[in-house]
């Protein structure tokens, strides 16, 4: 799984380098990107996408924003929650 913080100014308090649009549309194979509502974009492997806790958010997700979202699948939750879910499932799927 990959974290990226979403390009917010050149000057990032964070410290964290915002990543440059090569980067951003490098998506290994077998893999789907998401952006939580906090603007973080995460690379989440696909075998995640039926675990329990990931499937809750992409029906959040579904009656939030709908099934046409353009561009990248939006997550209604903020990064942290999302990483721990991800965490979760990578555990449980061994």
């Amino acid at each position: 799984m990959a974290w990226k913080q979403k390009i917010v100014s050149e000057g990032s308090p964070s410290g964290v380098s915002p990543c440059n649009d090569h980067e951003r549309e490098k998506v290994p194979r077998g893999h789907v990107p998401m952006i939580t509502c906090s603007g973080e974009r995460v690379v989440v492997p696909v075998r995640l996408l039926t675990a329990p806790c990931i499937a809750k958010l992409l029906d959040m997700a579904a009656q939030q924003y709908g099934y046409g979202q353009p561009g990248v699948l939006r997550i209604p939750c903020d990064a942290e929650h999302f990483r721990r879910a991800v965490d979760c499932a990578l555990q449980r799927a061994g």
